[in-house]
């Protein structure tokens, strides 16, 4: 792995070191080894070329987590085309946003998935502007393919020879919607194979592992662990739906080393060990993965406990700025527990005041980073000065420190801080204390507008099954952990579910609409 690499050198180079080894599968009993992989891609990226996707042909692709969904994704970089990854919740608003901005050549989509008709959004999208569908097919059961991807295929000798420019802007990855308007941001080979060092180097995963991912593998977490497992040989299993009763049952098939990445997937595991009895229903499990979202101290020491492993490696990044670092399952359950771990290599982590002064270890500012997996710059140009400070380095709108040893600790958004009567409280700390209530299964923290304090501190609550949660109760417990009284809910409204976007993030800007 290196800067020079190009995606599909990675490919061809795992052909050769895991010819016999899988390391992609499914949830429906396929899988491939590096070799089998690289073969397939081959034949995909034939078949994509003969429906007129030539190299530099701008494609977004809107697909579940499958093996054609990876396969596309690698089919693409075989052909050197630019690629936009959608993931597959988006609907029309959004996903006409994307491509009229990306201005897309093929719009690549199932005809359905889980009841909503993707090629009827694409068919109208088409119908407005010059834009061809490409339909993957994704209602044909797998098992009866024998192996075969639901794709198109053809000769691999028709092919053009494969890109070599590792610094080509072929990527196009959108924020993953906790804003109004998405932002696109341009990636390079370089930079995507980049955001893969932490997960090699500082989590430290081998071929022996096995990784399920519950998330969409559109967000650009998938092609960083999917560089991973080109690398190391570690096994991804990918599953298109996740269901938080069954999905945890059927993972136990595969016998994973690795669980991630939200915090609803890890109260749904959790759940299934308190279902399933005292026998382990993950014997091998080694680590937990975060990453997407802050997982309450909480929650890693009920993993924890309940697991039997150290806990949650906790990871860190932005869609412009993958994955900038990791815990290593080795670390002391206080670096687990509060850091995101030391940053990948070649990664500099800058932490600035409002007056831009750069602070020292243990002072909280807004952080800031240069390194390797920078993006190149938004799709929208205009954006690009607000992004970086005059020195180049990025502002991540993430605010955070430094501790003596040189570990990242994340403790807040700069959006995410409500303030209350002129103090600045942190909605992630809010969270993390309403986590250690025992009736709460699930919780985030907003600021509402209020007349007399500015802002005020609003809770939203799941309560645990048969539990019943209150003011009066959040005030109580919060007066029970000595908590300064400016940090207590205001408010507190009561909810079946708590709405999150696909990588388990908090969907806050509904929830401030919704109860404002």
């Amino acid at each position: 792995m290196g800067e020079s690499s190009t995606m599909w050198a990675l490919v061809e180079r795992a052909a050769s070191d895991w010819a016999e080894h899988v390391v992609l599968a499914d949830d429906y009993g396929r899988s491939f080894t590096g070799a089998e992989l690289a073969t397939t891609t081959e034949a995909v990226a034939a078949g994509l070329l003969g429906l007129g996707i030539e190299p530099d042909a701008r494609v977004s692709w809107q697909l579940p987590s499958t093996l054609e969904g990876m396969v596309v994704m690698l089919a693409l970089a075989r052909l050197g085309a630019v690629q936009n990854p959608i993931i597959p919740v988006l609907r029309e608003r959004d996903v006409a946003f994307v491509t009229e901005q990306v201005q897309t050549e093929f719009l690549l989509v199932p005809e359905e998935w889980r009841g909503f008709p993707h090629g009827d959004m694409a068919r109208a999208l088409a119908a407005e502007r010059d834009l061809r569908v490409v339909i993957c097919d994704h209602a044909t059961d797998p098992s009866s393919t024998g192996g075969r991807m639901r794709l198109p295929v053809g000769d691999p000798a028709t092919l053009p020879p494969p890109p070599t420019d590792p610094t080509a802007i072929r990527w196009l990855y959108y924020s993953s919607g906790t804003t109004s308007v998405p932002k696109g941001a341009r990636h390079t080979d370089a930079s995507l194979i980049a955001s893969a060092s932490a997960v090699i180097h500082l989590l430290g995963v081998r071929a022996d592992d096995c990784d399920p991912i519950p998330f969409p593998i559109a967000h650009i977490g998938g092609i960083s662990m999917l560089v991973a497992s080109l690398v190391t040989g570690l096994r991804l299993v990918l599953f298109d739906q996740w269901d938080p009763v069954k999905t945890p049952e059927r993972v136990v098939a595969h016998d994973p080393t690795m669980l991630g990445s939200a915090v609803p997937f890890f109260l749904a595991y959790l759940n299934a060990q308190e279902r399933h009895g005292s026998e382990p229903l993950y014997p091998r499990l080694r680590i937990g993965t975060g990453g997407g979202a802050p997982i309450p101290a909480d929650v890693n020491r009920a993993m924890r406990e309940t697991f039997g492993i150290r806990g949650i490696c906790n990871s860190w990044g932005l869609t412009e700025f993958p994955i900038v670092g990791f815990t290593s399952p080795d670390d002391d359950f206080d670096v687990l527990d509060t850091t995101v771990g030391f940053p990948a290599r070649g990664v500099e982590v800058r932490v600035v005041d409002d007056d831009e002064r750069v602070l020292g270890p243990g002072e909280a500012g807004e952080l800031r980073l240069k390194g390797p997996q920078c993006f190149a710059g938004y799709v929208d140009p205009t954006l690009d000065v607000a992004a970086f400070d005059t020195d180049g380095w990025f502002r991540t709108g993430d605010v955070g420190m430094l501790d003596a040893d040189g570990r990242v600790r994340v403790t807040d958004r700069l959006k995410e801080i409500v303030i209350r009567n002129a103090e600045n409280i942190s909605a992630r700390e809010v969270e993390e204390l309403l986590y250690r209530s025992p009736d709460i299964a699930d919780a985030t923290v907003i600021g509402l507008p209020d007349a007399r304090t500015g802002e005020r501190v609003c809770a939203v609550i799941v309560p645990l099954d048969g539990r019943t949660v209150d003011l009066d109760d959040v005030v109580a417990h919060f007066k029970a952990l000595n908590v300064a009284s400016y940090k207590i809910p205001e408010q507190v409204e009561i909810v079946d579910v708590i709405p999150r976007n696909a990588m388990g993030k908090a969907l806050k800007n509904d929830l401030k609409a919704r109860f404002a």
